[in-house]
């Protein structure tokens, strides 16, 4: 027979509801809307190559949504 105590006992990650993590990406997503904007225009201003700030703001609440509830 097996010691199965030696390994320690595997925990499980606590699932966040998904109704709670939708309403911190959609806050995220719309505070980083104006900023994105802003980037855009200065990337237009000064000859840079720019994405979409949807695209840009979309990007940073996926970034920063999941470092939220990994805390």
């Amino acid at each position: 027979m097996s010691d199965q105590t030696a390994n320690g006992a595997t925990q499980k990650h606590a699932r966040v509801p998904r109704a709670e993590y939708r309403i911190y990406f959609s806050v995220i997503f719309i505070a980083a809307l104006p900023f994105t904007t802003a980037a855009c225009i200065a990337d237009l201003v000064t000859g840079h190559e720019t994405r979409d700030p949807v695209r840009r703001a979309l990007a940073e609440a996926q970034r920063i949504t999941p470092h939220i509830f990994s805390a």
